[in-house]
């Protein structure tokens, strides 16, 4: 079952509501990533879409995903950690 997820994640320095909701989807994403995973067969498995449909689109979501999750991964994780303390 997809999840439901935006074209484009939220931009900017802080983490989102989205983030938080997307964290399983970008933990997937940098897996992926690190593994070598073509981007088309990690987004079919990751977002349950067959990217052939909207190629440009597919890239696009994708690409767009991976880098907020590695800004998530390399600095916006101290927010969360620091929000989860309160």
């Amino acid at each position: 079952m997809a999840r439901e997820f935006q074209d484009q994640p939220p931009a900017g320095d802080e983490p989102t509501s989205y983030d938080k909701e997307q964290l399983t989807l970008y933990l997937r994403l940098l897996d992926a990533d690190r593994d070598g995973a073509g981007w088309q067969e990690a987004f079919e498995i990751i977002f349950g879409i067959d990217p052939s449909e909207h190629p440009e689109r597919a890239e696009k979501v994708f690409t767009s995903h991976l880098d907020r999750a590695k800004w998530l991964a390399s600095s916006g994780y101290l927010e969360l950690l620091l929000a989860g303390r309160g």
